[in-house]
């Protein structure tokens, strides 16, 4: 799309004009490949590495035919980006559990208001954002003069997460099988093990009014604790597993039951007790009582008896930034205001409905036996945040920096002195000026950062050497986010060769094993010390996610103007670990701002 294009007013008017996501030449993701793993590897690694890529790039190797069949792949009719397979295969391919190891939560900033109020608050504001998706009222997000792709929002309402034997499906609208925005008129809310359906859009298509909504949440209030084990656990079950068990429901006749779970509008998940703590409301919206959640329900409110509130998200089809700015249009206009935009009207309590499966001794067996499990796993998982009131972005760019880069240069010396090494680093870069554009992986650790880490804690070194090296590593950094931005990364697209080879193989004559994913470049580039996103919006406090392999600690942070809040979580065994990483963190945010000022 030219900037000389006039852009569409409409939710999805520019998609069809947006740039295709680039697809490098083997070549250059080879080139790219090996300058990104190599900082972390010997000698000897390098060499067998490098020899790998060569048997896989050579002129008849198997990575041309794989190239070549992705090239012929993108040119299709119909396909929108050399990533529209990647993606289903990289995210509803998993087969490991999804609540906490996939799923990311946002908590909202303070309230005054009390459980039921910004709970009916929350709901009228998402019915309001909905209804004006569905009419293509919701403005296009535009960055730098940009249209960025608005795809995502197809997948806020009415979304859930199927599981599969081998890979899992969704159910959503705007598809072949449900064609445009959903026509449900209910939510789903868990309250005290309970799943109660209850009715937020009347028969004419207009939305319930606030005060008929917190009518409607105080009657589900009443409720005593279900006596039936919430089949909710069933979903923090690993994914064949959970598969099997939703058969089972099926078997017994829990289809009407499952269906109204699965086309709700979205969940609420009133909770029956106030939070400790903010590090104790994120630890619940992260996993909480499983009883109390549908974890592949695309959006789950999550709101506590004093009103703290925040959302879980499931990750297949909404990225952060996708829900930073339906969160934004919920928190920063007040809920009478959405609700009369909505066209909310009178027309008494809403239809309220429990939703009540049959179990059977096996079935109650299995979801006793995965809330235990579950609850062990989230007990298993150490979390903490660390938070900086007295510095963000604005400061940041006083002191002629990137403020992402002083974030991520701040977390690899924190790291360095809580660890004693420089561990591969994930972050996570938004490609959504790209037709179906989401994310990029960026791997932080360069030659630059590897001095700079160095250099700070060399007696030997000066101010000025040490400043010199900050400058060099942020420069560094820079410079390969713009690379991510601009589609130019090695991994994804490596990535989606081998699972080519894996879907297609024998058809294109590439069956023999294909040593470079067995070398130490791609294990070890791949094995996160560290994995890194940030979600910057005034309206959250904290943003988290679980962290993604035995020795990571996850770092979810919201970097604003006048504050920088990060919220951190590892296995239980190396939580120490992160303890340190924590407290160093605090040190080196103070140590470089004295040093750049």
């Amino acid at each position: 799309m030219n900037a000389s294009e006039e852009l569409s007013s409409r939710t999805f008017g520019n998609e069809a004009g947006l740039p295709r996501v680039p697809l490098p030449t083997l070549d250059e993701t080879c080139e790219r490949f090996m300058e990104w793993c190599g900082p972390l590897l010997t000698d000897d690694e390098r060499a067998r590495t490098e020899a790998a890529l060569a048997e896989f790039a050579r002129p008849d190797g198997p990575g041309r035919a794989l190239h070549a069949a992705l090239e012929r792949y993108d040119a299709s009719e119909g396909v929108h980006s050399w990533l529209d397979t990647f993606w289903p295969y990289r995210y509803l391919g998993r087969r490991d559990r999804i609540a906490l190891n996939a799923n990311f939560f946002f908590l909202f900033k303070e309230s005054p208001e009390g459980q039921v109020e910004r709970a009916a608050g929350l709901i009228a504001g998402a019915l309001d954002y909905k209804l004006r998706l569905d009419e293509e009222r919701i403005p296009p997000a535009v960055q730098r003069g940009r249209p960025l792709s608005m795809v995502q929002n197809r997948f806020l309402f009415s979304t859930t997460r199927i599981p599969g034997v081998e890979q899992d499906t969704v159910r959503a609208p705007y598809t072949g099988a449900w064609p445009g925005p959903s026509g449900a008129r209910h939510i789903v809310v868990f309250y005290r093990g309970n799943v109660i359906r209850m009715d937020v859009v009347g028969p004419d298509g207009h939305p319930h009014t606030l005060e008929e909504l917190r009518a409607g949440l105080g009657t589900i209030l009443k409720a005593e604790a279900a006596v039936e084990p919430s089949p909710g656990h069933l979903t923090t079950k690993a994914r064949a597993g959970w598969a099997a068990s939703r058969d089972a429901l099926l078997a017994l006749g829990n289809g009407k039951a499952l269906d109204d779970v699965e086309t709700a509008l979205f969940c609420v998940c009133l909770e029956d007790f106030t939070p400790a703590s903010a590090l104790d409301a994120c630890d619940h919206l992260l996993h909480g009582d499983s009883g109390n959640r549908w974890f592949d329900k695309a959006v789950s409110f999550i709101v506590f008896g004093d009103g703290t509130a925040g959302i879980n998200v499931e990750h297949c089809g909404l990225d952060g930034t996708t829900v930073l700015t339906f969160v934004d249009a919920l928190l920063g206009t007040p809920a009478e205001e959405l609700s009369r935009r909505s066209g909310a009207a009178p027309q008494g309590l809403p239809v309220i409905e429990p939703i009540e499966f049959v179990l059977d001794d096996d079935l109650r067996r299995d979801v006793r036996d995965a809330a235990a499990s579950f609850a062990a796993y989230a007990a298993a998982t150490a979390t903490a945040t660390v938070s900086f009131d007295d510095f963000g972005s604005a400061e940041a760019k006083r002191l002629k920096t990137s403020p992402d880069a002083f974030a991520q240069m701040a977390y690899q010396l924190a790291h360095r002195r809580a660890k004693g090494l420089t561990g591969t680093t994930y972050e996570s870069i938004a490609t959504r000026q790209y037709r179906h554009g989401r994310t990029e992986a960026m791997r932080v650790v360069t030659p630059e950062v590897l001095r700079f880490v160095e250099v700070m804690d060399d007696p030997a070194a000066d101010r000025e050497a040490r400043r010199d090296a900050f400058r060099a590593a942020a420069d560094a950094h820079v410079r390969r986010a713009k690379q991510c931005q601009a589609g130019q990364a090695p991994e994804q697209h490596l990535w989606e060769l081998q699972l080519i080879q894996k879907r297609r193989g024998a058809e294109l004559g590439v069956t023999e094993p294909l040593p470079l994913f067995d070398t130490p470049g791609w294990v070890t580039m791949r094995d996160d010390y560290l994995s890194t996103s940030s979600a910057p919006s005034v309206n959250i406090r904290y943003f988290g996610f679980g962290s993604t392999s035995r020795q990571c600690i996850g770092v979810a942070y919201v970097l604003l103007p006048d504050r920088f809040n990060v919220y951190l979580s590892t296995p239980e065994p190396v939580a120490g670990a992160m303890h340190m990483f924590a407290d160093r963190l605090r040190e080196a945010v103070r140590e470089l701002r004295d040093l750049l000022s």
